[in-house]
């Protein structure tokens, strides 16, 4: 079979399998940004009741693999309870497992934010929630990007793993394609530009956002200034050049 033959052949199935990679990436990431917000919060109060079952989960799903968790979910919880789907597994597993993860950044985040910040908005009587939106997590947001940027980069790579629930993802249509042909390398080059390019994408995106935040608390450009195409260079009246007179004098 040559190239073009292969190509025609498998080029729709690896299409259905990018866009489920993009999927999974894309859900999971912004499931997974909620888990991490609600679990940072919990594990950041001073309330045993509230920071211990946060504790527990992040430990948890911190400490064991991945690949062990999609195992459990989709063939032992079967054995217990009810039996969730393939997809509903891997939005399942990727969510909490780099839940738990980001639940970390975000509280590291938490704690970076002055402590002045914090008795500011105790001596103003604010409360808790009105505190957390209007003061702290603005600025703990824009701490926390840079870190929640990295693990949704993880978590695109993570999910080529879903194969073993029998999820035909990216990868795993590329290792389909390796079984009838002998592009080896080919594939393995393919592989990695698809991945590069999902995760620059990614990056420049959460870059776009860590610049609006930090825009926001007077730390940086704005957006505008960002994407703007026309870079206006301002020279300063120091900078110009003096006018010379017709003969010569200044």
């Amino acid at each position: 079979m040559n190239y073009l033959d292969a190509l025609v052949m498998h080029g729709p199935r690896l299409w259905d399998g990018l866009l489920l990679t993009l999927q999974l990436t894309v859900v999971s990431g912004l499931l997974a940004f909620v888990v991490a917000v609600v679990l940072g919060l919990m594990a950041g109060s001073t309330k045993l009741l509230v920071r211990l079952p946060a504790r527990i989960i992040i430990e948890f799903f911190r400490g064991t693999s991945l690949l062990v968790q999609l195992m459990w979910l989709f063939y032992v919880l079967p054995l217990f309870g009810p039996s969730l789907g393939a997809m509903l597994v891997a939005i399942f597993a990727l969510t909490l497992n780099y839940g738990a993860y980001g639940a970390e950044a975000v509280r590291a985040s938490l704690t970076s934010v002055p402590q002045g910040q914090w008795e500011a908005t105790a001596a103003l009587s604010m409360s808790w929630p009105h505190k957390m939106r209007r003061i702290i997590f603005p600025q703990a947001w824009a701490l926390m990007l840079p870190s929640l940027t990295n693990l949704w980069v993880h978590l695109l790579k993570g999910s080529s793993i879903v194969y073993i629930i029998g999820m035909s993802e990216f990868t795993f249509e590329l290792l389909q394609l390796r079984r009838t042909t002998d592009w080896l390398f080919a594939l393995a080059i393919v592989g990695l530009v698809v991945y590069f390019i999902i995760a620059l994408v990614l990056t420049q995106l959460m870059r776009l956002f860590e610049a609006r935040s930090k825009y926001k608390l007077g730390r940086g450009p704005s957006l505008k200034e960002i994407l703007s195409p026309v870079l206006t260079n301002k020279i300063s009246p120091a900078d110009e050049p003096a006018a010379v007179a017709p003969g010569g004098a200044r």
